[in-house]
């Protein structure tokens, strides 16, 4: 009752900061550094709140308006603050190669059933297409009711276009396989990591049991080892996320974000609209404790959001999703290969984006070219998430593709990093539903586990070492 009463408290005056900060915008009766200690005061609040209550993401989400607060009052000293979550996200790439390879193994040569593995791969990706096609869709739906880049002009202080690397359609085909799996984990190629422990599995479960036994059990001590090393790890997780905070916001400051602002809404509008209508209702199709999965995704979600790293949320999304009900052998099959095929905020901002280009460039695209566009998008967008800046590769090709100019580009590059935290989050989010749905059709989710009240009451619990 009494953290209700405080939580309540906190937000109110939260809000009343915000408000006063909104009509000095507009009025501008104040200057910042007299507003400042109101900002100080409703931080203070959420920090006592975040101690009271002692569970990680609400101490995520305290450090994420620490990480604001600072950004905006100190913007110099926020701008070297992206050593904290560099820290953080090195850490957390120094667990996926290993939890990957462990989770796989054991849930491959662990139960011996090839067959299952076949069929948990087609069915994983039978929904990765039919959910990033939805999203296609969505995201064009949305730009064209919006019509986020009509009246946009070029700006005039554009600086150099980053260099990117093309990418045939061989190069594409040849980045999932591993050729040095020391090279592929040194550089965080999940799919190929992916590729190289499901051959790694297949071939220990051809093995007699003699031969399997000490690998299998190694695997899954190796499994269990990386779920503490993550535990560890996540006690860095508000520092590492309210540097990354304070790191964007002091870089990119709160007013320069006005010019492509639409677009952002417009965004996240549209990513809204997917998990309303495309999420919701397969998971009420498939039957899942909807109360749970949110409770279970919560922290994966958070961490990708304010990291812009699906990579962060990978150990936590693992773990969260087998004490919800996903078998092992699916979650850790089904999360690493959706990182490469499963992209849904990804696709849904490559369709919204490419038109905004054609849009800003005042180029009317028929339905019949923008439907082109969709199919092409839809094809070109699997499998290359290990591609640096893959998205940005697979949106300038699209560009080049149908003569669009590139200037459109400068407006979406300033503002990427708050399209990046929610298109990344929901990447994770929908790889979590992906694992629980497989999971139901392949009629091992575990119902008692999914529907127990208490599942995750200690979850995201700051517990003692």
């Amino acid at each position: 009752m009494r953290d209700k009463f405080l939580f309540k408290i906190t937000v109110v005056i939260s809000i009343l900061v915000i408000l006063i900060h909104g009509l000095n915008y507009k009025f501008n009766f104040a200057s910042d550094l007299a507003l400042m200690p109101s900002r100080i005061f409703s931080i203070v609040l959420f920090i006592y709140y975040a101690i009271t209550k002692k569970n990680l993401p609400v101490w995520i989400l305290v450090s994420m308006l620490i990480g604001v607060v600072v950004g905006y009052d100190f913007p110099g000293f926020a701008s070297k603050l992206d050593v904290l979550s560099n820290i953080f996200l090195r850490l957390i790439k120094s667990i996926i190669a290993p939890l990957i390879f462990a989770t796989l193994v054991v849930g491959i040569a662990g139960h011996s059933n090839l067959k299952q593995v076949g069929r948990i791969a087609w069915k994983s990706l039978v929904y990765f297409y039919f959910a990033t096609t939805l999203a296609l869709f969505i995201g064009l739906i949305f730009i064209n009711i919006f019509q986020a880049g009509k009246g946009i002009h070029a700006p005039s202080d554009m600086g150099e276009m980053p260099k990117i690397q093309q990418q045939t359609w061989q190069d594409i085909i040849l980045h999932i396989f591993p050729e040095n799996i020391a090279k592929s984990i040194a550089e965080g190629q999940v799919l190929q990591v992916v590729i190289f422990s499901i051959i790694f599995g297949i071939a220990l479960a051809m093995l007699n049991e003699k031969m399997k036994k000490p690998l299998v059990d190694f695997s899954e001590s190796l499994a269990e080892t990386m779920f503490k090393f993550t535990n560890i790890v996540m006690y860095f997780a508000p520092l590492g996320v309210g540097g990354a905070i304070a790191y964007t916001v002091g870089k990119m400051g709160i007013g320069v974000l006005l010019n492509g602002i639409y677009l952002v809404l417009t965004l996240y509008g549209a990513l809204i609209a997917f998990v309303l209508l495309v999420f919701l209702p397969i998971a009420i199709f498939a039957k899942l404790n909807i109360k749970n999965l949110i409770k279970a995704v919560s922290e994966p979600f958070t961490l990708a959001f304010a990291t812009a790293s699906s990579e962060s949320a990978l150990p936590k999304a693992l773990k969260n999703m087998e004490q919800f009900g996903v078998p092992r052998k699916i979650v850790s099959f089904v999360l690493p290969l959706g990182y490469s095929f499963n992209l849904d905020g990804t696709t849904l901002y490559l369709s919204l984006a490419s038109i905004f280009v054609a849009q800003a460039c005042q180029v009317d695209f028929t339905f019949a070219q923008q439907l082109f566009i969709v199919f092409t998008l839809m094809i070109t967008s699997k499998g290359v998430a290990g591609v640096p800046r893959a998205s940005f590769v697979i949106l300038l090709g699209t560009i080049a593709s149908f003569g669009l100019n590139e200037w459109p580009l400068y407006i979406i590059l300033g503002i990427d990093a708050l399209m990046d935290m929610a298109r990344t989050s929901i990447n994770v989010l929908g790889n979590c539903v992906a694992s629980a749905v497989v999971a139901r059709w392949e009629g091992e989710l575990d119902e008692d586990k999914m529907n127990r009240e208490d599942i995750f009451s200690n979850i995201n619990e700051l517990e003692e070492l």
